[in-house]
């Protein structure tokens, strides 16, 4: 008898138990090491920002949401998921537009409603809502449309970086490619289950660690408060 609330959506899940996917368990200490490398960043400039403090934290809650939801696997443990992983990508456009307008409010919120209205027509667009759909499997994408916002907003500021010359560019150009590649391994995990016994979701937390590295090291190095040398 599987418990009411089981989950099982990766091809490294046989079975419940707590350590029934441990690559894909353990591949999320790339999100501890990126948040201790951005604070790192953060101390060695020599002035903290409650903002970037708050993203390196939404950073390491992303990788223990993640270690909880592929050892529980449960209906709890998948909103310890999501609800980080949301978070750090809602502040970070939001402060990334703020120290682009030069930390005008006023901007901050008219681009900030843009923001929302995009990603709100691309969810109705690709998808029923934030949360892994329990039905994933037979998906062809293997529920990865969810993500599709994410890559558009990359995209946007990839293109965006560029034109304008900022010197955060490559640092977003990294993590938008890095993210591309990621998808790339969570959409194929179902479909390589056969030959690749354990999957290949944990390259998505992988690359997912690395690219929320280049994003805080792209707001603490290139995008620092009004005030601070670039």
């Amino acid at each position: 008898m599987l418990p009411a609330d089981y989950i099982d959506l990766y091809c490294e899940r046989t079975a419940p138990g707590f350590w029934n996917e441990p690559l894909n368990a353990l591949s999320n200490l790339s999100f501890i090491v990126a948040a201790l490398v951005a604070l790192y960043l953060v101390r060695k400039r020599g002035k903290s920002g409650i903002a970037e403090l708050v993203l390196i934290a939404l950073a390491a809650a992303i990788g223990i949401g993640s270690f909880l939801f592929h050892t529980f696997a449960n209906t709890w443990s998948e909103l310890a998921d999501v609800v980080p992983i949301w978070s750090f990508v809602a502040f970070y456009i939001i402060m990334v537009i703020y120290r682009a307008t030069g930390e005008n409010l006023f901007r901050t919120l008219r681009a900030s409603a843009i923001a929302v209205g995009i990603t709100a027509a691309i969810f109705w667009f690709s998808s029923d809502a934030v949360l892994t759909d329990i039905d994933a499997g037979p998906d062809p994408f293997n529920g990865s449309l969810q993500y599709l916002p994410a890559m558009v907003a990359l995209l946007i500021a990839t293109l965006l970086m560029h034109l304008r010359k900022h010197p955060a560019r490559a640092y977003i150009t990294l993590a938008t490619a890095t993210f591309a590649i990621s998808l790339m391994f969570r959409t194929v995990d179902m479909a390589l289950c056969f030959s690749v016994a354990f999957g290949t979701h944990f390259m998505w937390h992988l690359l997912n660690g690395l690219m929320i590295g280049f994003l805080l090291a792209a707001l603490v190095l290139k995008m620092p408060p009004q005030g601070q040398a670039r």
